[in-house]
Order: structure tokens, then C-alpha cells, then sequence
């Protein structure tokens, strides 16, 4: 059976359970179960704290995870990224005081200030910089006024929080994390491949919509080419002599452009329709 661990609790957690209910497994109803078995997929899912799961795969004790980038970085075992879901995106940036002349290429020597150690340890090892690291479990953005550290390096949205503190960003992103699936470091797990073609079947659904449309035949080659689907549109013919009913895959993100340029062309009944999920 395959043991699969998924995050109990914050950001992560419930759009990874919910990726796992699309693509047809089980999950725990009531938030305080551990543990949850799907016999009919042969899975078995563990809900486990986002910063162990990366522990829990690196040592082959579970098959395979749901967590952040980051915290896989951070942890600094040898757990594979497996695939990239597409959420619970998070940027990671250097910022010290307004008036400081702190650049990216000076940071060595300084005292930084982190709750995620390992992603600066792997930023600074990686350009053979060395650092004084300073761990803090939270409100990092008042170790450089406290005297703690000269900068701090943490995940940054808006900037507001730094900015009360009297910080700005510089340089570019030590890390863009978002939620991965990870899998043990030595071989992959049976079952496994399965799962993985599942939520990429997800993931596809999520960022396409089905389009259809009616068009006249002399038109379908203008049309096909703003529809060109993944191998081929599917066209058939229509009782209305001289056109021709056409179905294709397109972006989530451009359809309305589509549509409107289809219109435009002469095509009619354009109808969008959401995947729920499909394979490729």
C-alpha cells in the first residue's frame, strides 16, 4: 500500500486534500484524524506538521509527500521533488534597514536572520559565501532593530510587514517555493507512478477549459490555428452544408481573447465547458 503524507494543518493543507479528492482518493472528514485509508486506490495518507513530512520521506519511512519547496530545502535531506502543484506559492527575499548599503553581493560576514536556516545555508554554500546564521521561530522582521542580526532573509508578499519595521528588499529571490510532491531519495515507490499521473491530470484541468464552437468550413483553417488543442482539435462535420463543428483545449487564461477573436472570424454557438480532470 502506499503511504503518502499530507500536511495537517496551515496553508498547504487544504488545497493539497482537496488536489487529492480530484484526483479520486479519500480523504480524512474530520480534520483531527492522523490517518486516513483508501483501500479501493491501495493508498494510505498520514497528516503529518508541513516541516516533518520531508524528514518522514527522506528516511523512506513514507513513499511520497505533500509540502513546500522551502521546507524541503530547509530540512536538508535527500528527498526528490517529484512534481510542482501549482500552490501555495511564497518568495523568499533578502531585506535590511532603508539606509543600509547592503547589496546582494556583501552579504558575507553579516549576521542574517532566518526562520528557514537551510535555505540560506544552501544560498550562501552554493556561492561559497559564509554567513553568521541566526535561527528565530518568527517575528523576524525585528531582529535587525533588536541588534540581533544586520539583515534578515524571509518570505516576503506585499513588503508591509518589513516596511513597519523599517526594511527593504534587495537582490534577487533566494528561493519561489510553492507546494511539491517529494518522493524517497532512492527508488520510486509502486504505485506511485499512478498517483502522479493523476494529479498532472489535475493540474491540466485546472489551467485548460474544453472550447467549441461552429465555423464555416472555409474558415477552419484560421480558426484551428487559434485552436490548435493539444494534438488536434476534433472537427465534424454539421448538417448545415459548408460548416463544421470544432472542439479543442485551450488555456484557462486566454479563452475570452479566443472567443472574442473566433467571433470576430465568423465562428458561432462558441460554448466553454471546465474539465473536472483528464489524462494526456
Amino acid at each position: 500500500m502506499l503511504r503518502i503524507a499530507v500536511p495537517n494543518k496551515g496553508t498547504l493543507s487544504q488545497p493539497a486534500s482537496q488536489m487529492l479528492r480530484d484526483a479520486g482518493y479519500r480523504q480524512r472528514t474530520d480534520p483531527k484524524d492522523l490517518a486516513c485509508r483508501d483501500e479501493a486506490n491501495h493508498v494510505e495518507f498520514f497528516y503529518l506538521r508541513p516541516r516533518d513530512i520531508a524528514t518522514y520521506v527522506g528516511s523512506g519511512d513514507l513513499d511520497l509527500g505533500i509540502t513546500g519547496r522551502d521546507l524541503l530545502v530547509d530540512s536538508g535531506v535527500p528527498a526528490s521533488e517529484v512534481l510542482d502543484l501549482n500552490f501555495g506559492g511564497a518568495t523568499f527575499r533578502w531585506a535590511a534597514p532603508a539606509d543600509s548599503d547592503i547589496t546582494a553581493d556583501a552579504i558575507g560576514g553579516r549576521r542574517i536572520a532566518t526562520a528557514y536556516p537551510g535555505v540560506v545555508e544552501r544560498y550562501l554554500a552554493e556561492r561559497e559565501l559564509k554567513a553568521d546564521v541566526v535561527r528565530l521561530d518568527g517575528a523576524v522582521e525585528n531582529a535587525v532593530r533588536l541588534g540581533v542580526a544586520d539583515l534578515i532573509a524571509d518570505v516576503v508578499e506585499t513588503g508591509a510587514t518589513l516596511r513597519q519595521a523599517g526594511l527593504v528588499t534587495f537582490g534577487e529571490p533566494l528561493l519561489r517555493s510553492s507546494a511539491i510532491l517529494i518522493g524517497r531519495p532512492d527508488e520510486e515507490a509502486a504505485g506511485a507512478a499512478q498517483l502522479v499521473r493523476r494529479l498532472q491530470g489535475v493540474l491540466v484541468a485546472r489551467s485548460y477549459v474544453m472550447l467549441a464552437y461552429d465555423v464555416r468550413a472555409d474558415l477552419l483553417d484560421e480558426a484551428t490555428g487559434l485552436t490548435p488543442g493539444f494534438e488536434s482539435p476534433t472537427v465534424s462535420p454539421l448538417h448545415r452544408e459548408g460548416w463544421v463543428a470544432v472542439q479543442a483545449m485551450v488555456p484557462r487564461r486566454d479563452v475570452h481573447r479566443i472567443m472574442d477573436e473566433l467571433y470576430e472570424l465568423g465562428a458561432r454557438a462558441i460554448l466553454v465547458t471546465d474539465i473536472a480532470n483528464c489524462r494526456l
